[in-house]
Protein backbone atom coordinates (compact mmCIF):
# COMPACT_ATOMS: atom_id res chain seq x y z
CA UNK A 1 0.00 0.00 0.00
CA UNK A 2 1.70 3.17 -1.10
CA UNK A 3 2.25 5.88 1.18
CA UNK A 4 2.56 9.92 0.10
CA UNK A 5 4.95 12.29 0.82
CA UNK A 6 3.66 15.95 -0.73
CA UNK A 7 6.38 18.77 -1.33
CA UNK A 8 5.01 22.59 -1.51
CA UNK A 9 6.88 25.71 -1.96
CA UNK A 10 6.34 28.92 -0.28
CA UNK A 11 7.75 32.74 -0.38
CA UNK A 12 9.16 32.00 -3.90
CA UNK A 13 9.72 30.33 -6.56
CA UNK A 14 13.00 28.04 -8.03
CA UNK A 15 14.06 27.30 -4.49
CA UNK A 16 14.76 23.94 -5.09
CA UNK A 17 11.48 21.53 -4.37
CA UNK A 18 12.63 19.69 -7.04
CA UNK A 19 16.17 18.98 -5.97
CA UNK A 20 14.64 18.80 -2.21
CA UNK A 21 12.37 16.08 -3.51
CA UNK A 22 15.29 13.58 -5.74
CA UNK A 23 17.05 13.74 -2.38
CA UNK A 24 14.49 12.71 -0.21
CA UNK A 25 13.77 10.05 -2.83
CA UNK A 26 17.73 9.10 -2.54
CA UNK A 27 17.33 8.73 1.23
CA UNK A 28 14.18 6.56 1.48
CA UNK A 29 15.53 4.58 -1.68
CA UNK A 30 18.84 4.16 0.37
CA UNK A 31 16.82 2.23 2.81
CA UNK A 32 15.47 -0.32 0.83
CA UNK A 33 11.79 1.48 -0.38
CA UNK A 34 11.07 1.56 -3.77
CA UNK A 35 10.39 5.25 -4.82
CA UNK A 36 8.02 6.92 -7.32
CA UNK A 37 8.19 10.22 -8.48
CA UNK A 38 5.61 12.47 -9.65
CA UNK A 39 5.42 16.53 -10.57
CA UNK A 40 2.12 18.60 -10.76
CA UNK A 41 2.61 21.94 -12.81
CA UNK A 42 0.08 24.18 -12.01
CA UNK A 43 0.35 25.55 -15.70
CA UNK A 44 -2.57 25.54 -18.78
CA UNK A 45 0.44 23.87 -21.14
CA UNK A 46 -0.81 20.38 -21.40
CA UNK A 47 2.61 19.61 -20.98
CA UNK A 48 6.13 21.92 -21.52
CA UNK A 49 6.72 20.25 -25.30
CA UNK A 50 5.73 23.90 -27.03
CA UNK A 51 7.50 25.75 -23.95
CA UNK A 52 10.48 28.36 -24.86
CA UNK A 53 13.30 27.50 -22.63
CA UNK A 54 13.90 30.70 -22.07
CA UNK A 55 10.29 30.28 -20.29
CA UNK A 56 10.93 27.02 -18.46
CA UNK A 57 14.21 25.41 -18.99
CA UNK A 58 14.81 21.77 -20.39
CA UNK A 59 11.72 19.47 -21.70
CA UNK A 60 12.98 16.12 -20.09
CA UNK A 61 12.25 13.47 -22.77
CA UNK A 62 10.99 9.89 -20.04
CA UNK A 63 11.24 6.51 -21.70
CA UNK A 64 7.75 6.55 -23.12
CA UNK A 65 8.11 9.84 -24.75
CA UNK A 66 6.69 11.88 -22.52
CA UNK A 67 8.00 15.66 -22.80
CA UNK A 68 7.69 17.09 -19.01
CA UNK A 69 9.24 18.95 -16.89
CA UNK A 70 12.92 19.14 -15.86
CA UNK A 71 12.41 18.10 -12.20
CA UNK A 72 11.50 14.54 -13.57
CA UNK A 73 15.52 14.68 -15.18
CA UNK A 74 16.47 15.28 -11.17
CA UNK A 75 14.43 12.45 -9.66
CA UNK A 76 15.89 9.81 -12.65
CA UNK A 77 19.58 11.35 -11.76
CA UNK A 78 18.88 10.62 -7.68
CA UNK A 79 16.78 8.08 -7.85
CA UNK A 80 16.83 4.53 -10.04
CA UNK A 81 12.81 5.45 -11.48
CA UNK A 82 12.10 5.55 -14.65
CA UNK A 83 9.71 8.52 -14.97
CA UNK A 84 6.95 8.63 -17.70
CA UNK A 85 3.75 9.69 -18.68
CA UNK A 86 2.04 9.48 -15.30
CA UNK A 87 5.00 11.33 -13.51
CA UNK A 88 3.96 14.65 -14.32
CA UNK A 89 0.49 16.30 -14.53
CA UNK A 90 -0.59 19.53 -15.50
CA UNK A 91 -3.26 21.92 -15.22
CA UNK A 92 -3.78 21.70 -19.20
CA UNK A 93 -4.16 18.16 -19.07
CA UNK A 94 -6.25 17.18 -16.10
CA UNK A 95 -8.95 19.84 -17.62
CA UNK A 96 -8.09 18.08 -20.40
CA UNK A 97 -8.93 14.59 -19.37
CA UNK A 98 -12.27 16.33 -17.59
CA UNK A 99 -13.45 18.05 -20.32
CA UNK A 100 -13.17 14.65 -22.33
CA UNK A 101 -15.17 13.13 -19.79
CA UNK A 102 -17.98 15.51 -19.21
CA UNK A 103 -18.32 15.22 -23.31
CA UNK A 104 -18.81 11.66 -23.49
CA UNK A 105 -21.60 11.81 -20.52
CA UNK A 106 -19.15 10.29 -18.17
CA UNK A 107 -20.25 12.74 -15.06
CA UNK A 108 -23.81 11.57 -15.88
CA UNK A 109 -25.42 15.36 -15.99
CA UNK A 110 -24.11 16.81 -13.34
CA UNK A 111 -22.54 19.96 -13.28
CA UNK A 112 -18.72 19.64 -13.71
CA UNK A 113 -16.65 21.61 -11.26
CA UNK A 114 -13.16 22.33 -9.80
CA UNK A 115 -14.34 20.52 -6.71
CA UNK A 116 -15.08 17.66 -7.03
CA UNK A 117 -14.33 16.86 -10.33
CA UNK A 118 -11.11 18.23 -10.90
CA UNK A 119 -9.87 17.56 -7.48
CA UNK A 120 -11.05 13.81 -8.16
CA UNK A 121 -8.88 13.74 -11.28
CA UNK A 122 -5.96 15.33 -9.51
CA UNK A 123 -6.13 12.66 -6.99
CA UNK A 124 -6.55 9.73 -9.23
CA UNK A 125 -3.76 10.80 -11.38
CA UNK A 126 -2.01 11.00 -8.47
CA UNK A 127 -2.35 7.10 -7.49
CA UNK A 128 -2.21 6.22 -11.33
CA UNK A 129 1.03 7.71 -10.78
CA UNK A 130 2.07 6.20 -7.30
CA UNK A 131 2.62 2.80 -9.30
CA UNK A 132 2.16 0.72 -6.60
CA UNK A 133 5.36 1.83 -4.89
CA UNK A 134 6.09 1.21 -1.18
CA UNK A 135 6.86 5.91 -1.29
CA UNK A 136 4.92 8.51 -3.83
CA UNK A 137 6.71 11.82 -3.52
CA UNK A 138 4.48 14.35 -5.17
CA UNK A 139 6.12 17.82 -6.01
CA UNK A 140 3.67 20.56 -6.35
CA UNK A 141 5.01 23.61 -8.81
CA UNK A 142 4.33 27.31 -8.48
CA UNK A 143 4.43 28.79 -5.04
CA UNK A 144 1.64 28.39 -2.08
CA UNK A 145 -0.67 31.80 -2.91
CA UNK A 146 -0.89 31.68 -6.54
CA UNK A 147 -4.35 31.03 -7.46
CA UNK A 148 -3.24 28.37 -10.20
CA UNK A 149 -1.76 25.98 -7.79
CA UNK A 150 -5.30 25.91 -5.47
CA UNK A 151 -6.25 23.00 -6.97
CA UNK A 152 -3.76 20.64 -6.69
CA UNK A 153 -3.07 22.27 -3.02
CA UNK A 154 -6.92 21.32 -2.28
CA UNK A 155 -6.72 17.91 -4.05
CA UNK A 156 -3.79 17.02 -1.70
CA UNK A 157 -5.69 18.48 1.31
CA UNK A 158 -8.29 15.53 0.45
CA UNK A 159 -6.21 12.83 0.42
CA UNK A 160 -4.23 13.13 3.67
CA UNK A 161 -7.75 13.29 5.09
CA UNK A 162 -8.44 9.74 3.32
CA UNK A 163 -5.60 8.06 3.40
CA UNK A 164 -5.31 9.28 7.49
CA UNK A 165 -1.52 10.72 8.77
CA UNK A 166 0.02 7.27 8.82
CA UNK A 167 0.17 7.15 5.03
CA UNK A 168 0.67 10.88 4.18
CA UNK A 169 3.75 13.23 5.03
CA UNK A 170 3.20 17.33 4.01
CA UNK A 171 6.76 18.48 3.74
CA UNK A 172 7.29 22.92 2.86
CA UNK A 173 10.04 24.21 1.23
CA UNK A 174 10.48 27.75 2.39
CA UNK A 175 12.96 31.12 1.89
CA UNK A 176 14.72 32.03 4.75
CA UNK A 177 16.85 35.04 4.33
CA UNK A 178 19.78 37.05 5.08
CA UNK A 179 19.45 40.58 5.57
CA UNK A 180 23.29 41.94 4.58
CA UNK A 181 22.68 45.75 5.76
CA UNK A 182 21.54 44.56 9.20
CA UNK A 183 23.41 40.65 9.10
CA UNK A 184 20.04 39.40 10.03
CA UNK A 185 18.71 35.64 9.55
CA UNK A 186 14.66 36.91 8.98
CA UNK A 187 12.16 33.72 9.63
CA UNK A 188 8.95 36.31 9.27
CA UNK A 189 8.62 35.13 4.69
CA UNK A 190 8.63 31.13 6.30
CA UNK A 191 6.14 32.12 9.34
CA UNK A 192 3.74 34.17 6.41
CA UNK A 193 4.33 30.90 3.61
CA UNK A 194 3.42 28.54 6.62
CA UNK A 195 0.30 30.45 7.48
CA UNK A 196 -0.92 30.94 3.90
CA UNK A 197 -0.67 26.66 3.75
CA UNK A 198 -2.47 26.18 6.90
CA UNK A 199 -5.00 28.46 5.91
CA UNK A 200 -6.08 26.09 3.12
CA UNK A 201 -6.38 22.75 5.59
CA UNK A 202 -2.87 21.50 5.39
CA UNK A 203 0.09 21.63 8.45
CA UNK A 204 3.63 20.75 7.15
CA UNK A 205 5.09 18.21 9.11
CA UNK A 206 8.21 19.09 8.14
CA UNK A 207 10.00 22.53 7.07
CA UNK A 208 13.01 22.56 4.33
CA UNK A 209 14.14 26.11 4.99
CA UNK A 210 16.39 27.26 2.05
CA UNK A 211 18.89 30.03 3.37
CA UNK A 212 22.69 31.04 2.47
CA UNK A 213 24.38 29.41 5.79
CA UNK A 214 23.45 26.46 7.93
CA UNK A 215 20.51 28.14 9.98
CA UNK A 216 21.57 28.91 13.77
CA UNK A 217 19.37 26.57 16.73
CA UNK A 218 17.63 29.80 17.50
CA UNK A 219 15.66 30.48 13.96
CA UNK A 220 15.23 27.02 14.29
CA UNK A 221 13.60 27.23 17.42
CA UNK A 222 11.76 30.32 16.35
CA UNK A 223 10.31 28.73 13.05
CA UNK A 224 9.23 25.68 14.98
CA UNK A 225 7.60 27.89 17.54
CA UNK A 226 5.32 30.01 15.30
CA UNK A 227 4.44 27.19 12.70
CA UNK A 228 3.29 24.28 14.95
CA UNK A 229 5.92 22.00 13.44
CA UNK A 230 8.91 19.91 15.93
CA UNK A 231 11.65 21.69 16.03
CA UNK A 232 13.93 18.55 14.86
CA UNK A 233 11.52 18.80 11.65
CA UNK A 234 12.96 22.54 10.78
CA UNK A 235 15.64 21.49 8.28
CA UNK A 236 18.30 23.66 7.11
CA UNK A 237 18.97 23.44 3.46
CA UNK A 238 22.02 25.49 2.83
CA UNK A 239 23.55 26.42 0.05
CA UNK A 240 26.36 24.10 -1.06
CA UNK A 241 29.09 23.86 -3.73
CA UNK A 242 27.74 20.28 -5.11
CA UNK A 243 24.16 19.02 -5.30
CA UNK A 244 25.44 15.66 -4.93
CA UNK A 245 26.52 16.47 -0.82
CA UNK A 246 22.53 17.36 -0.54
CA UNK A 247 21.57 13.44 0.37
CA UNK A 248 24.26 13.04 3.15
CA UNK A 249 23.09 16.59 4.14
CA UNK A 250 19.74 16.03 4.96
CA UNK A 251 20.12 12.67 6.04
CA UNK A 252 22.58 14.05 9.08
CA UNK A 253 19.70 16.15 9.68
CA UNK A 254 17.22 13.24 10.37
CA UNK A 255 14.91 14.21 7.23
CA UNK A 256 14.38 10.28 6.07
CA UNK A 257 14.00 9.21 10.16
CA UNK A 258 11.09 12.00 10.16
CA UNK A 259 9.42 10.72 7.53
CA UNK A 260 9.63 7.12 8.21
CA UNK A 261 8.47 7.48 12.10
CA UNK A 262 5.43 9.50 10.78
CA UNK A 263 4.89 6.74 8.17
CA UNK A 264 5.18 4.22 10.66
CA UNK A 265 7.67 2.46 8.39
CA UNK A 266 10.22 0.11 10.48
CA UNK A 267 13.21 0.48 7.99
CA UNK A 268 17.25 -0.46 8.17
CA UNK A 269 19.78 2.60 7.69
CA UNK A 270 20.54 4.84 4.76
CA UNK A 271 23.64 3.61 2.91
CA UNK A 272 24.79 6.59 1.08
CA UNK A 273 28.18 4.96 0.27
CA UNK A 274 27.41 5.49 -3.33
CA UNK A 275 27.01 9.26 -2.97
CA UNK A 276 29.98 9.97 -0.65
CA UNK A 277 32.15 8.29 -3.63
CA UNK A 278 30.92 10.79 -5.81
CA UNK A 279 31.43 13.88 -3.49
CA UNK A 280 35.32 12.34 -3.11
CA UNK A 281 35.21 12.14 -7.09
CA UNK A 282 34.11 15.18 -8.08
CA UNK A 283 36.42 17.05 -5.04
CA UNK A 284 39.59 15.13 -5.82
CA UNK A 285 39.85 14.59 -10.04
CA UNK A 286 42.98 13.81 -11.26
CA UNK A 287 42.60 16.17 -14.81
CA UNK A 288 41.14 19.14 -15.58
CA UNK A 289 39.53 19.98 -19.09
CA UNK A 290 37.42 23.38 -20.67
CA UNK A 291 34.55 22.34 -22.76
CA UNK A 292 32.82 24.61 -24.87
CA UNK A 293 29.30 24.37 -24.87
CA UNK A 294 27.72 26.00 -28.16
CA UNK A 295 24.14 26.98 -28.30
CA UNK A 296 21.04 29.36 -28.03
CA UNK A 297 19.50 29.60 -25.32
CA UNK A 298 22.53 30.48 -23.27
CA UNK A 299 20.58 32.75 -21.09
CA UNK A 300 19.26 30.31 -19.11
CA UNK A 301 21.67 27.41 -18.13
CA UNK A 302 18.14 25.36 -17.32
CA UNK A 303 18.25 24.89 -20.81
CA UNK A 304 20.58 22.54 -20.69
CA UNK A 305 20.52 21.11 -17.19
CA UNK A 306 20.57 17.44 -18.13
CA UNK A 307 23.75 18.03 -20.79
CA UNK A 308 25.31 20.23 -18.14
CA UNK A 309 24.73 17.54 -15.69
CA UNK A 310 25.75 14.59 -18.00
CA UNK A 311 28.85 16.39 -18.97
CA UNK A 312 29.94 16.63 -15.02
CA UNK A 313 29.07 12.52 -14.75
CA UNK A 314 31.35 12.14 -17.51
CA UNK A 315 34.06 14.10 -15.41
CA UNK A 316 33.13 11.86 -12.32
CA UNK A 317 33.83 8.71 -13.82
CA UNK A 318 36.82 9.68 -15.77
CA UNK A 319 38.72 11.36 -12.50
CA UNK A 320 37.99 15.03 -14.35
CA UNK A 321 37.34 18.58 -13.36
CA UNK A 322 34.61 19.54 -16.00
CA UNK A 323 34.26 23.04 -16.44
CA UNK A 324 31.68 24.29 -19.00
CA UNK A 325 32.04 27.56 -20.62
CA UNK A 326 28.56 28.02 -21.97
CA UNK A 327 29.25 30.30 -25.63
CA UNK A 328 25.97 32.01 -27.82
CA UNK A 329 26.45 30.41 -31.49
CA UNK A 330 25.56 34.04 -32.47
CA UNK A 331 28.29 35.00 -31.15
CA UNK A 332 30.53 33.05 -33.46
CA UNK A 333 28.60 33.95 -35.90
CA UNK A 334 29.52 37.84 -35.37
CA UNK A 335 32.98 37.72 -33.93
CA UNK A 336 34.19 33.91 -35.31
CA UNK A 337 35.25 30.98 -33.68
CA UNK A 338 38.61 32.82 -31.66
CA UNK A 339 36.50 31.99 -28.04
CA UNK A 340 37.11 27.96 -28.83
CA UNK A 341 41.16 27.91 -29.39
CA UNK A 342 41.34 26.93 -25.38
CA UNK A 343 38.88 24.80 -25.50
CA UNK A 344 39.73 20.69 -25.39
CA UNK A 345 36.43 19.81 -26.58
CA UNK A 346 33.11 21.49 -28.03
CA UNK A 347 29.75 20.17 -27.47
CA UNK A 348 26.85 21.54 -29.60
CA UNK A 349 23.21 20.51 -28.37
CA UNK A 350 19.71 20.40 -29.81
CA UNK A 351 17.43 23.39 -30.17
CA UNK A 352 14.89 24.83 -32.30
CA UNK A 353 14.74 27.85 -34.91
CA UNK A 354 17.22 29.32 -37.70
CA UNK A 355 19.09 32.11 -35.03
CA UNK A 356 22.52 31.33 -34.43
CA UNK A 357 22.80 28.13 -36.73
CA UNK A 358 25.44 29.21 -38.71
CA UNK A 359 27.64 29.93 -35.70
CA UNK A 360 27.29 26.29 -34.81
CA UNK A 361 27.98 25.23 -38.37
CA UNK A 362 31.34 27.17 -37.60
CA UNK A 363 31.84 25.17 -34.20
CA UNK A 364 31.88 22.21 -36.14
CA UNK A 365 34.14 23.18 -38.39
CA UNK A 366 36.43 24.37 -35.85
CA UNK A 367 36.44 20.97 -34.09
CA UNK A 368 36.92 19.38 -37.20
CA UNK A 369 39.48 21.28 -38.68
CA UNK A 370 41.28 21.15 -35.53
CA UNK A 371 41.02 17.50 -34.14
CA UNK A 372 39.19 19.24 -30.84
CA UNK A 373 37.03 16.34 -30.06
CA UNK A 374 32.98 16.90 -30.83
CA UNK A 375 29.96 15.64 -29.44
CA UNK A 376 26.83 16.75 -31.46
CA UNK A 377 23.61 15.99 -29.77
CA UNK A 378 20.06 16.24 -32.05
CA UNK A 379 20.16 19.28 -33.75
CA UNK A 380 24.48 19.19 -33.15
CA UNK A 381 24.65 16.43 -35.41
CA UNK A 382 22.45 17.63 -37.88
CA UNK A 383 24.83 20.25 -38.23
CA UNK A 384 27.96 17.89 -38.36
CA UNK A 385 26.42 16.55 -41.04
CA UNK A 386 26.04 20.03 -42.78
CA UNK A 387 29.13 21.33 -42.38
CA UNK A 388 30.64 17.94 -43.86
CA UNK A 389 27.80 18.24 -46.90
CA UNK A 390 29.60 21.81 -47.80
CA UNK A 391 33.31 21.47 -46.78
CA UNK A 392 33.90 18.15 -47.12
CA UNK A 393 31.76 16.51 -49.96
CA UNK A 394 31.67 20.40 -51.59
CA UNK A 395 27.73 20.47 -52.00
CA UNK A 396 27.57 24.20 -52.20
CA UNK A 397 24.54 25.95 -49.95
CA UNK A 398 24.31 22.41 -48.01
CA UNK A 399 20.99 22.62 -45.63
CA UNK A 400 18.26 22.07 -43.84
CA UNK A 401 14.78 22.28 -44.92
CA UNK A 402 14.07 23.66 -41.03
CA UNK A 403 16.12 26.79 -42.11
CA UNK A 404 16.00 26.66 -45.65
CA UNK A 405 13.03 25.61 -47.38
CA UNK A 406 14.23 26.05 -50.90
CA UNK A 407 18.12 24.34 -50.12
CA UNK A 408 19.64 22.60 -52.95
CA UNK A 409 20.81 20.22 -50.89
CA UNK A 410 18.34 19.22 -48.62
CA UNK A 411 20.72 17.06 -46.39
CA UNK A 412 18.60 17.15 -43.30
CA UNK A 413 14.94 17.33 -43.99
CA UNK A 414 11.55 16.73 -42.40
CA UNK A 415 10.13 13.05 -42.05
CA UNK A 416 6.78 12.19 -42.49
CA UNK A 417 6.59 8.86 -41.54
CA UNK A 418 8.89 6.03 -39.55
CA UNK A 419 8.77 3.39 -36.93
CA UNK A 420 8.05 4.13 -33.37
CA UNK A 421 9.63 1.13 -30.79
CA UNK A 422 6.18 -0.49 -30.56
CA UNK A 423 6.13 -1.02 -33.78
CA UNK A 424 3.48 1.02 -34.90
CA UNK A 425 4.03 3.57 -37.95
CA UNK A 426 3.78 7.35 -37.04
CA UNK A 427 3.11 9.99 -39.90
CA UNK A 428 3.66 13.71 -39.64
CA UNK A 429 3.55 16.95 -41.87
CA UNK A 430 4.22 20.20 -41.92
CA UNK A 431 0.75 21.20 -41.06
CA UNK A 432 0.76 19.14 -38.14
CA UNK A 433 0.07 19.99 -34.75
CA UNK A 434 3.11 21.21 -32.58
CA UNK A 435 3.09 19.51 -29.54
CA UNK A 436 3.57 16.19 -28.36
CA UNK A 437 3.91 15.05 -32.86
CA UNK A 438 7.64 15.11 -32.68
CA UNK A 439 9.83 11.43 -32.92
CA UNK A 440 9.72 11.21 -29.33
CA UNK A 441 11.05 8.48 -26.43
CA UNK A 442 13.29 5.76 -26.82
CA UNK A 443 14.19 3.75 -29.92
CA UNK A 444 16.22 0.80 -30.58
CA UNK A 445 19.63 2.07 -32.73
CA UNK A 446 21.73 -0.81 -34.17
CA UNK A 447 25.38 0.38 -34.53
CA UNK A 448 27.89 -0.77 -37.01
CA UNK A 449 30.10 -3.70 -35.24
CA UNK A 450 33.82 -1.95 -36.12
CA UNK A 451 32.90 1.57 -35.77
CA UNK A 452 34.09 4.28 -32.88
CA UNK A 453 30.64 4.16 -31.41
CA UNK A 454 30.00 0.57 -30.99
CA UNK A 455 33.35 0.53 -28.89
CA UNK A 456 32.45 3.01 -26.84
CA UNK A 457 29.18 1.42 -25.79
CA UNK A 458 30.38 -2.08 -26.04
CA UNK A 459 27.50 -2.97 -27.43
CA UNK A 460 25.56 -3.96 -31.09
CA UNK A 461 22.50 -2.09 -29.73
CA UNK A 462 21.35 0.32 -27.69
CA UNK A 463 18.23 2.23 -26.75
CA UNK A 464 18.16 5.97 -26.42
CA UNK A 465 15.48 9.03 -26.08
CA UNK A 466 14.70 11.09 -29.52
CA UNK A 467 13.34 14.26 -29.43
CA UNK A 468 13.39 15.89 -32.89
CA UNK A 469 11.24 16.27 -36.26
CA UNK A 470 14.05 16.85 -39.24
CA UNK A 471 16.31 13.95 -39.95
CA UNK A 472 19.15 13.09 -42.22
CA UNK A 473 18.33 12.73 -45.79
CA UNK A 474 19.19 9.17 -46.60
CA UNK A 475 19.53 10.30 -50.32
CA UNK A 476 22.51 11.89 -49.38
CA UNK A 477 24.76 9.41 -47.27
CA UNK A 478 26.82 7.99 -50.50
CA UNK A 479 28.32 11.07 -51.00
CA UNK A 480 29.00 12.13 -47.60
CA UNK A 481 30.06 8.63 -46.75
CA UNK A 482 32.54 9.05 -49.93
CA UNK A 483 33.67 12.64 -48.06
CA UNK A 484 35.14 11.23 -45.01
CA UNK A 485 31.80 11.08 -42.84
CA UNK A 486 30.65 7.24 -41.08
CA UNK A 487 27.05 6.71 -40.64
CA UNK A 488 28.13 4.51 -38.00
CA UNK A 489 24.42 4.11 -35.79
CA UNK A 490 21.00 3.50 -37.08
CA UNK A 491 17.39 2.97 -36.83
CA UNK A 492 15.68 0.11 -37.41
CA UNK A 493 14.12 1.94 -40.16
CA UNK A 494 17.23 3.04 -41.41
CA UNK A 495 16.72 6.50 -40.25
CA UNK A 496 20.44 8.15 -38.96
CA UNK A 497 21.21 7.61 -35.41
CA UNK A 498 24.97 8.05 -34.82
CA UNK A 499 27.56 9.75 -37.35
CA UNK A 500 31.23 9.92 -36.98
CA UNK A 501 34.68 10.96 -38.87
CA UNK A 502 37.11 8.20 -38.75
CA UNK A 503 40.01 10.56 -39.96
CA UNK A 504 39.21 12.65 -36.43
CA UNK A 505 40.93 11.51 -33.00
CA UNK A 506 37.32 11.78 -31.80
CA UNK A 507 34.07 13.11 -33.62
CA UNK A 508 30.95 11.46 -32.81
CA UNK A 509 27.28 13.19 -32.86
CA UNK A 510 23.81 11.42 -32.54
CA UNK A 511 20.45 12.29 -33.58
CA UNK A 512 18.56 11.44 -29.68
CA UNK A 513 19.46 12.55 -26.38
CA UNK A 514 21.85 10.49 -24.32
CA UNK A 515 21.81 13.45 -21.46
CA UNK A 516 18.75 12.51 -20.63
CA UNK A 517 20.10 8.79 -19.27
CA UNK A 518 23.07 9.80 -17.55
CA UNK A 519 23.26 9.72 -14.09
CA UNK A 520 25.89 10.38 -11.51
CA UNK A 521 26.48 7.17 -9.82
CA UNK A 522 26.60 5.18 -13.45
CA UNK A 523 27.40 8.05 -15.80
CA UNK A 524 26.84 7.52 -19.61
CA UNK A 525 29.88 5.84 -22.12
CA UNK A 526 29.43 8.74 -25.08
CA UNK A 527 30.42 11.82 -21.97
CA UNK A 528 32.75 9.57 -20.24
CA UNK A 529 34.73 8.75 -23.63
CA UNK A 530 34.18 11.98 -25.12
CA UNK A 531 35.81 13.59 -21.66
CA UNK A 532 38.61 10.95 -21.79
CA UNK A 533 39.27 12.68 -25.41
CA UNK A 534 39.39 16.12 -23.92
CA UNK A 535 41.71 15.01 -21.57
CA UNK A 536 44.15 13.82 -24.09
CA UNK A 537 43.69 17.15 -26.58
CA UNK A 538 44.59 18.80 -23.14
CA UNK A 539 47.64 16.95 -22.97
CA UNK A 540 48.61 16.88 -26.30
CA UNK A 541 48.11 21.24 -25.95
CA UNK A 542 50.70 21.37 -23.68
CA UNK A 543 53.88 22.51 -24.22
CA UNK A 544 56.78 19.92 -24.37
CA UNK A 545 59.51 20.48 -22.29
CA UNK A 546 62.48 20.68 -24.68
CA UNK A 547 65.18 17.48 -24.19
CA UNK A 548 68.67 18.49 -22.78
Amino acid sequence: MTSYVFITGGVVSSLGKGITSACLGAILESRGLSISMIKLDPYINVDPGTMSPFQHGEVFVTEDGTETDLDLGHYERFVRTTCGRNSNFTTGRIYETVIGKERRGDYLGATVQVIPHITNEIKDSVKKGANNADICLVEIGGTVGDIESLPFLEAIRQMGIELGKDRVVYVHLTLVPFIATSGEIKTKPTQHSVKEIRSIGIQPDILVCRSEKMLPDEQRWKIALFTNVQERAVISAYDVDDLYKIPAIMHAQGLGDIVAEQLKLDLPPANLSEWQEIVEAKKNPVAEVNIAMVGKYMGLRDAYISLSEALLHGGIHSGTRVNIHYVESQDIEDNGSDCLRAMDGIVVPGGFGDRGIEGKVAAVQYARENDVPYLGICLGMQVAVIEAARNLATLEGAHSTEFQRGTEHPVVALITEWETSAGEREERSENSAMGGTMRLGAQEILLEEDSMVASIYGAGTVHERHRHRYEVNNHYRDRLTAAGMRFSGLSVDDLVEMVEIPAHPWFVASQFHPEFTSNPRDGHPLFTSFIRAAVLANKDRLPRVAEA
